[in-house]
């Protein structure tokens, strides 16, 4: 059962997932940790399993959603190779699918007002799909301590804006900043 649970999980993650990976994570979230799916006696990872694995996609190469698919689909099946698979081509084959229906569509009426119009209203979406990923990620496991946490985030803010300096560099810098200091 619990690879029809995954399977129909991650389809549906992978249809409503507009933006990419950040915007698809409060979906993820929602069905990874909140969610006890059918025939299951609870959900597939804890709120600290589901940060530990966002921090870790973002250290692996690929993209956010596919990673996390591909772990929660192991942890999901008690360590099989074939929950990964089967919650990694399940998150894309949406993606897939869509792209071929309505890819030779939109070349074609690529310059008609309502389709231009579907587009600029989507853009807000995903901006706030991202937005709440944010908002999910900001809990007692990854700022154990705020203040400091939003002082780390202005001073990166200022090293960015008056110094110029390049963003891999601040990056490095909060995160010794942020290792040395929790």
């Amino acid at each position: 059962m619990v690879y029809l649970n995954l399977l129909w999980a991650y389809l549906k993650i992978g249809l409503f997932g507009f933006g990419g990976g950040y915007a698809m994570l409060s979906l993820i979230q929602h069905e990874a940790v909140e969610v006890v799916h059918y025939g299951e006696t609870s959900p597939w990872l804890t709120s600290k399993e589901f940060t530990d694995i966002v921090a870790i996609s973002q250290m692996t190469p690929g993209p956010i959603g596919i990673n996390s698919a591909t772990y929660i689909g192991y942890v999901a099946t008690g360590g099989s190779i074939l929950g990964s698979i089967l919650a990694t081509v399940a998150v894309c084959l949406p993606s897939f699918i869509l792209v071929l229906l309505i890819g030779k569509f939109l070349l074609k009426h690529q310059n008609n007002i309502y389709i231009k119009s579907i587009f600029a209203g989507l853009r807000p979406i995903v901006v706030g799909l991202i937005a709440s990923a944010a908002l999910i990620l900001m809990n007692k496991e990854n700022f154990p301590d705020y203040t400091l946490s939003i002082l780390i985030c202005i001073g990166a803010f200022c090293l960015v804006h008056y110094t110029k300096l390049h963003p891999i560099w601040i990056i490095v810098l909060a995160g010794v900043t942020g290792f040395l200091v929790y």
